[in-house]
């Protein structure tokens, strides 16, 4: 890494420390004296939404802030792949709500968000409530763009698997696997640019081929990708030839990696015209992606497919008052990850607090972090800072960086235990 080793690295963002990521230095947010009665809704209770509701009420105590998830365990999608690769079990990245309700006061609604009126500020949810709201932070994730392709529909998700949200789509593609024939063949098609975890295409090819080198020796791995690079790749590359020999190829859409359509039924994808075909076994769609459905239904992502915001608080540049942040937000250079939603929840979160104690917001820092595993001994990874400079979340020169090339065995082991801690400082920062 870069100018210093990651363990300081993480020391000095904190994985998620408040007053790093949020600029405040020593001084604390400002304590939203006058906030009392003041109601935060906060929809989506992944690594932005909880993270940005437990670190409202750390800010101000005083606030009111309801909590609205359907689910009352969740299931990280970093560490989903782990599942796949037969290193982890489900329970094993799966979260609950208990401490942001017992420890830190947030109300937490297991429902589903059903429209937002921004006019009224209101939000309904599916078991017929109806909330009013003085902010709204929303963090809804992605949604997929099933239409970019001829051939497969949503529908098709129970037998040609996304898994791109960890869940009940995580354990079919696993039992897909487990029941593969040795010999066979698994095609997996990574999604184009932007989208959520630009390492995690390829760090499930690397878990899937651990899984395969023990159980099914014989079976081949192919990543479709419309793409002509991908983050890490020289470091994923190395990692594959040492651990896999030829197990994964990956092709690039310039030799038929850019899928053009999709036949179901065969669990084949047609690419060049019709010229190139890969027939699965086992079959993994990762669609192009598109901001939460509820985000997009409520117009702020405008035109596109992500939604702008003032990247000074994460504050929607269509809807005042309601905040997007994670997944669904445009910010800048920072990354489709778990860890940016984390740094940019406690943005919001601070600027929803001065704002409450009629203070100025404060242009913030960031940090992301993603460590990859290729075999449960041997990670990778990459690291960032970033600063809010000339009206967009920008990366500090100089700051971060990634594994180095050619590292031996050692360094690669201690990366992997720095995964599995960054994992558990991340998940207990949010949920703990």
């Amino acid at each position: 890494m870069t100018n210093f080793s990651r363990r300081n690295f993480l020391k000095t963002v904190g994985i998620g420390g408040a007053a790093t990521v949020t600029g405040f230095g020593c001084a604390a947010p400002g304590r939203a004296t006058n906030a009392n009665g003041a109601h935060v809704v906060v929809v989506g209770g992944g690594s932005g939404g909880a993270t940005a509701a437990k670190y409202l009420k750390r800010f101000s105590p005083e606030m009111d802030v309801t909590l609205i998830e359907p689910t009352a365990t969740y299931y990280t999608c970093y560490g989903s792949n782990w599942v796949l690769g037969g290193h982890a079990q489900m329970d094993d990245i799966a979260q609950n709500y208990d401490a942001l309700q017992s420890r830190h006061g947030v109300n937490v609604v297991q429902d589903s968000v059903t429209e937002i009126d921004p006019a009224r500020r209101t939000v309904k949810t599916a078991g017929g409530d109806t909330m009013t709201y003085d902010r709204l932070i929303l963090s809804p994730g992605i949604d997929f763009r099933y239409d970019a392709i001829p051939g497969i529909t949503a529908a098709d998700s129970e037998r040609i698997p996304h898994a791109w949200k960890a869940g009940d789509q995580t354990t079919i593609l696993r039992r897909q696997l487990e029941a593969m024939p040795d010999g066979g063949v698994f095609v997996m098609v990574a999604p184009g640019n932007p989208f959520r975890c630009p390492p995690g295409p390829y760090e499930r090819a690397s878990m899937v081929a651990h899984y395969f080198k023990q159980e099914k020796p014989r079976s081949k791995i192919i990543i479709l990708d419309n793409k002509e690079n991908f983050s890490k790749q020289g470091l994923f590359m190395e990692g594959w030839e040492q651990h896999y020999g030829d197990m994964i190829e990956w092709v690039p859409s310039s030799r038929g990696g850019q899928v053009e359509e999709i036949d179901a039924a065969n669990l084949t994808t047609i690419s060049d015209g019709g010229f190139t075909e890969f027939k699965a076994d086992v079959l993994n769609y990762i669609p192009p992606q598109t901001a939460g459905a509820i985000a997009m239904q409520t117009g702020l992502a405008g035109d596109g497919f992500w939604c702008p915001v003032d990247q000074m608080t994460f504050e929607s540049s269509i809807h005042p008052g309601i905040y997007v942040i994670g997944d669904s937000s445009v910010a800048g250079a920072m990354p489709k990850s778990g860890h940016s939603a984390n740094n940019q929840a406690k943005v919001a979160a601070a600027a929803i607090s001065r704002e409450m104690a009629g203070l100025e917001p404060l242009a913030p820092s960031t940090a992301n972090t993603c460590y990859s595993l290729i075999t449960p001994d041997h990670a990778i990874s990459v690291a960032a800072v970033y600063a809010y400079t000339d009206g967009a979340m920008a990366g500090v020169e100089g700051s971060g960086g990634v594994s180095p090339a050619g590292a031996p065995a050692s360094v690669r082991q201690m990366e992997a235990i720095y995964t599995k801690g960054w994992y558990d400082g991340i998940t207990g920062d949010i949920w703990g």
